[in-house]
């Protein structure tokens, strides 16, 4: 169980600091955002990978497939939190 975790984390923290370094402009994000960035990239990526191929990968997360999915999904959660989060902005 703690391996899951650890090997979680430092997938999400992959994940979300290569989305952050791909989409263009300044994000302000913390490393614990930044991991989570990357989870829920995670989960995302392999939701669509699952749609998209109708295949679930069931031998581990550490698979080149399933850190390049993470990374898109990483990339697609970003894209939409910065659209999603530049509209509340109140400016004065």
């Amino acid at each position: 169980m703690l391996g899951l975790i650890i090997s979680l984390l430092v997938v999400g923290l992959i994940a979300g600091f290569i989305a952050r370094a791909v989409v263009p402009g300044r994000q302000h994000l913390s490393i614990p955002m930044t991991i989570l960035l990357g989870i829920i990239g995670s989960f995302v990526g392999g939701f669509l990978g699952f749609v998209l191929f109708h295949h679930d990968a069931m031998d581990g997360f550490f698979q080149p497939a399933g850190i390049i999915g993470s990374i898109i999904g990483a990339i697609i959660v970003l894209v939409i939190y910065i659209n999603v989060g530049g509209r509340r902005r109140v400016t004065r």
